[in-house]
């Protein structure tokens, strides 16, 4: 999960799996998959490296792969 503000200055968190599309309007827009839209006060670029390193995170917890089993 990320966190994010939105418009009226409550955070929360959001999953980015659930991230279908983000525009600058000039506000951020958030598009979920179900075609719900939010709109946060973090720009794009910001939503973006938080969506990073939360899967960054997420994958250095992936134990490796052992091919020899």
């Amino acid at each position: 999960m990320i966190a994010v503000t939105a418009i009226n200055g409550k955070n929360f968190y959001l999953n980015p799996d659930l991230i279908f599309r983000i525009e600058e309007t000039p506000d951020t827009m958030i598009t979920l998959v179900d075609n719900k839209t939010i709109v946060v006060k973090e720009a794009p670029e910001v939503v973006v490296h938080r969506i990073v390193c939360y899967r960054q995170a997420i994958y250095r917890q992936v134990p490796p792969v052992n091919e020899n089993q």
